[in-house]
């Protein structure tokens, strides 16, 4: 494993695998609030850490390289050894961030305490119900004793 530069996963992964280093850099999508609007970005499963195969033996990369190289801060150690993970674990973690990207995580769950942040409900404390429509949720309100859904804009809400 080797452990990266704050949000440089990867521009660490780009210059090892140019010096024929195998990587592999688990990245799931997931929704985030850009600018006003709900947008689908990629973010690393593991932040600041990425796969590598550093092999044994005569045929083995040297080591020595990845330490200098750009975005990355230090190979993971125990000791003076490098950590090993059983290539099954590598292998099945590439199935299921294979089986992630098919869905973006979303930005929240049904039945989440969101509070909302503007607008006459800012600092409401509310239950979100489900997305409605492009840029809005559904939440449910506790007005005047009984609950209401309103729609808000998804850049209005946070989780509580």
């Amino acid at each position: 494993m080797v452990h990266t530069k704050p949000r440089q996963e990867q521009r660490a992964l780009d210059n090892l695998q140019r010096q024929g280093y195998p990587c592999f850099l688990p990245m799931v999508p997931v929704e985030r609030v850009r600018n006003g609007r709900v947008q689908v970005e990629q973010q690393a499963l593991f932040p600041r850490y990425l796969f590598i195969r550093l092999g044994s033996g005569r045929d083995a990369l040297a080591w020595a390289p990845v330490r200098s190289t750009l975005g990355v801060t230090r190979l993971v150690t125990f000791g003076h050894q490098p950590a090993r993970v059983p290539s099954g674990l590598v292998e099945q973690l590439q199935r299921q961030v294979a089986e992630l990207c098919a869905a973006p995580q979303p930005l929240f769950q049904p039945g989440q305490a969101v509070r909302i942040t503007h607008g006459p409900f800012a600092g409401l404390e509310c239950v979100y119900q489900m997305p409605d429509g492009n840029q809005r949720a559904l939440v449910l309100l506790t007005l005047m004793q009984r609950p209401v859904t309103v729609a808000v804009p998804v850049q209005h809400i946070r989780a509580a």
